[in-house]
């Protein structure tokens, strides 16, 4: 059964390393949750290292100036591991083929810089979907469109036995209180319709993999039973944990706010008839990271 907890530090003790997801935990899009920046930055004074575990179709390096910019203080974690990071590796692997249809926005023109952690890296050049051998995809075009408007194209490139290398398997995320459509929704339809989508973000192993070699490369390798992964997405944060055999806290006041009628903390109730639907049990849950 799922234990709700008033903040991270009752629990803190058992842990040396946190996963911790970014939008809906650490920040809103917009600007940082001073209580989830007060909670970082206490675990991190007490030993602990504070790992940032996000679905950014984009480099850390990226990440970190978003970061940067949004107002996030350097001291309040360690590392960052990205599904960018992850997928890229696999796209200049050529996992979908030299010439890519590129699905995204201009702000994720950086997902084709080169990586020098790939040997003898394949020529990625971006075409047209008719001459593409794969497809590429980090977000909508327009993140408040309905994906279905891709569905024209999805049925050519599924017809044409084109791969989709996904980003970012979200589904959703809010900016503000306004809720934008990611990768993982075009991800979904484009499999829903028969075609074959590759996952490299959580809830998927290589992002896992991925940050247990960050850990490792800081001098810091961690046992997974020490190891807390913390987020507010049930089919990405929670399963993926759950995949890997780890535990888990959930923030309930993130996407599923409404559905766990999350105040300061969820309702218990609520909370139990959610988990119940969705079928995964994590170890802990709280209102707000604090």
């Amino acid at each position: 059964m799922t234990r709700i907890i008033e903040s991270i530090d009752d629990i803190a003790a058992n842990y040396d390393a946190l996963f911790l997801d970014l939008w809906g935990c650490v920040h809103n899009g917009l600007e940082p949750f001073p209580e989830a920046v007060a909670a970082m930055q206490a675990f991190k004074a007490s030993g602990g290292t504070v790992l940032l575990l996000t679905n950014a179709p984009r480099s850390r390096h990226l990440v970190a100036k978003q970061l940067d910019r949004m107002g996030l203080p350097d001291d309040s974690y360690d590392v960052i591991a990205t599904s960018g990071d992850s997928a890229r590796s696999a796209m200049f692997r050529g996992v979908v083929g030299e010439k890519v249809y590129f699905i995204g926005q201009d702000h994720d023109a950086g997902f084709f810089d080169p990586l020098s952690i790939v040997d003898d890296p394949v020529d990625i050049q971006q075409v047209a979907l008719e001459d593409a051998d794969g497809i590429v995809c980090c977000g909508p075009f327009d993140p408040k469109a309905d994906p279905e408007e891709m569905r024209a194209q999805f049925l050519y490139a599924k017809t044409h036995g084109l791969k989709l290398l996904c980003a970012n398997p979200d589904i959703v995320v809010d900016r503000g209180e306004s809720r934008e459509w990611c990768a993982g929704a075009l991800a979904k339809l484009y499999t829903e319709m028969g075609g074959e989508s590759l996952y490299f973000g959580k809830p998927h192993p290589p992002i896992y993999d991925l940050a247990r070699q960050r850990l490792a490369a800081m001098g810091r390798p961690t046992p997974d039973n020490r190891i807390l992964c913390v987020g507010d997405g049930i089919i990405t944060d929670i399963r993926g944990a759950v995949g890997e055999d780890l535990d888990s806290l959930y923030i309930t006041g993130g996407l599923a706010r409404d559905e766990t009628k999350t105040d300061r903390q969820p309702d218990p109730d609520a909370l139990t008839a959610f988990l119940g639907k969705e079928m995964l049990t994590p170890t802990y849950a709280i209102g707000y990271l604090r």
